[in-house]
């Protein structure tokens, strides 16, 4: 794959490699088919850039507790760390160094991590001081929200 100048730049700003269709994909189940009935207790943000300590970083998904919000004031880079961060491990991307990421957020203040795997059609959800579990069948609830999602929602067969 040949590396242009628009995708470096786009991977030097996010921290992260550009997305990719089945990326691009999942994310939109998240944000479509799993987040619609907690709307009314949490906002989701795409691409929401974080603060964190010095240094900015993007998750493809981050959930807050329900907030208002003007469209005339608007935020370059969150100070406030989300209860949830999703990240989406792209096709260039090692699992290590997203995991690395999401210690960092956890670090941060973030209650609750998912690293989704694409290729395995895998959730696996990271909280400080706790094991990770790994999702590949069935219903899964994410320990700080309440927020309630089935691997078929994220990775459905047609």
């Amino acid at each position: 794959m040949e590396t242009t100048r628009e995708q470096t730049a786009y991977e030097q700003e996010r921290g992260k490699p550009m997305p990719s269709r089945n990326h691009g994909f999942v994310q939109a189940m998240i944000l479509g088919a799993v987040l619609p009935p907690y709307f009314s207790d949490y906002t989701p943000y795409s691409e929401l850039t974080l603060e964190l300590a010095g240094r900015r970083v993007t998750p493809d998904v981050c959930v807050y507790p329900k907030q208002s919000f003007s469209f005339q004031d608007d935020i370059a880079a969150m100070t406030e760390m989300p209860l949830l961060a999703v990240e989406i491990l792209s096709p260039t991307q090692g699992v290590q160094e997203v995991v690395t990421q999401i210690q960092n957020l956890l670090e941060a203040g973030v209650e609750s991590c998912w690293l989704v795997q694409p290729a395995t059609e895998t959730v696996t959800i990271y909280r400080s001081g706790e094991k990770p579990r790994t999702f590949s069948t069935g219903p899964f609830t994410d320990p700080a929200t309440g927020i309630e999602a089935d691997i078929a929602d994220i990775f459905p067969d047609e």
